[in-house]
């Protein structure tokens, strides 16, 4: 019995922590100006989202340098689910290899 009442606790004590996603407005970042389709695939995303989720979804241009100025924004946002990314996979894939900040050689050190 008493094993019982403590699992009985300790589940709602644990559902009582969680909160329904998103609890409050979701940005995504397009990283194209607006009106080229891109942006308007983002628009239709967001409008999806906004209906599923209940919650307001705002569509934010970052353009330039390829994408990689949005693609900085949401890396460098709070890691909180509410800051989301519609880049092309370009942006992910070859901007960082063609970046000339300093990463780490993949030579053994001599």
């Amino acid at each position: 019995m008493r094993f019982l009442l403590f699992a009985i606790l300790a589940l709602a004590s644990v559902a009582s922590w969680s909160q329904p996603y998103p609890s409050r407005p979701v940005r995504v970042i397009v990283t194209f100006p607006p009106g080229g389709t891109p942006d308007i695939y983002g628009r239709v995303m967001a409008a999806e989202l906004q209906k599923v989720w209940g919650q307001p979804v705002l569509v934010e241009n970052r353009t330039g340098a390829g994408g990689t100025i949005g693609t900085d924004f949401v890396a460098k946002a709070a890691p909180d689910g509410y800051t989301l990314l519609f880049a092309a996979d370009a942006t992910v894939t070859l901007a960082p290899s063609a970046s000339s900040a300093p990463r780490a050689s993949r030579s053994s050190p001599t």
